[in-house]
């Protein structure tokens, strides 16, 4: 955002990146969560596209490094579609190991008793953190579950927690994962859902200046328009940005809901942007369907005959799927 724009409504920081807002439901997330991982255990986060997985996961590493009873390890990769138990094994050795043994081996056995011994070093339940795991393939999430007993039978604690979009737990729900998914314990994270009117009003009170007051900036109107039509920390912020832009552009002060209407896509809620917040791109829809791309793209577009609409909308109810 402009400084400009900051100046004119009164506001000391930018929307993103101002805090974490707890929700009752979120409270109670961090409960169930520490138990699991003290445990071992394969565990998965699922929730929409901008619902605050990364900050939710931000605010866990936090509290555990606080607590100092879990050893914290984290996977970096960006390419989550490429990455192997090779890639994650790597990423424990990174963070566990001392610079004199970072370095893993290469011949699979050895590497394997090597993280075991360092495991076993640590004396304390290790955690794994995979964010954007909607991506992995599913042969790396067998071996994953395989890698938790293995470290279990040599007598340590290892857990990892997989965060991604609500594929994820779709993909943990499948018959053909059945031995992956009866082992994990999912949660499904809804972030501000039935908060939205609160959490638009803590955001702006985070970051105005002092002398200005939430009424001075967005109207009581334009605050309950918007906690109606959006639902995640993602949405809020990025229309709020354009609609004080926009105010600012025709020196209107406070927003008021015409201007909330103007920013606002009117295709926010159509089938295609519902199922990539879901994790469902058109590639990864052709791939469950076993159908090309471009039936896909039409089907996503209304361009389809009703008779194979409807086919396609059927497969993917029966797949969890929303749509």
């Amino acid at each position: 955002m402009l400084s400009d724009v900051m100046n004119y409504f009164g506001l000391k920081r930018t929307l993103e990146y101002v805090g974490f807002f707890e929700t009752e439901e979120q409270a109670h997330l961090f409960k169930e969560l520490k138990p699991q991982i003290r445990q071992g255990r394969l565990i998965a986060i699922a929730g929409v596209v901008g619902c605050g997985k990364t900050t939710t996961l931000q605010r866990l590493q936090l509290e555990l490094a606080s607590e100092k009873d879990i050893i914290i390890s984290k996977s970096l990769a960006v390419d989550k579609d490429k990455v192997t138990l090779g890639t994650l094994m790597a990423a424990l050795f990174c963070d566990l190991a001392t610079e004199k043994d970072a370095k893993p081996p290469t011949q699979p056995e050895q590497r394997e008793r090597k993280l075991l011994a360092l495991i076993q070093k640590c004396r304390k339940p290790v955690v794994l953190l995979v964010d954007e795991a909607h991506d992995l393939h599913n042969s790396t999430l067998i071996k994953i579950k395989r890698l938790i007993e293995l470290v279990r039978l040599q007598g340590g604690t290892l857990s990892i927690l997989l965060v991604g979009h609500p594929k994820l737990k779709n993909d943990l729900r499948r018959p053909s994962l059945e031995e992956i998914g009866a082992r994990t314990t999912v949660f499904s994270l809804e972030g501000i859902r039935g908060h939205q009117a609160e959490f638009i009003k803590w955001l702006l009170s985070e970051c105005i200046q002092d002398n200005y007051l939430v009424s001075d900036l967005v109207t009581d109107e334009a605050i309950a328009f918007l906690a109606e039509r959006l639902t995640t920390p993602l949405q809020i912020e990025h229309y709020l940005k354009l609609a004080f832009e926009s105010g600012y552009k025709v020196g209107t002060k406070p927003i008021t809901t015409g201007i909330i209407e103007s920013v606002l896509a009117h295709s926010i809620n159509d089938l295609e942007p519902r199922l990539i917040r879901h994790g469902y791109h058109a590639k990864v829809l052709a791939e469950l369907l076993n159908v090309r791309m471009a039936e896909v793209n039409s089907f996503l577009h209304g361009q389809l005959p009703p008779g194979r609409t409807q086919d396609l909308r059927d497969q993917m109810l029966k797949m969890g799927i929303p749509v």
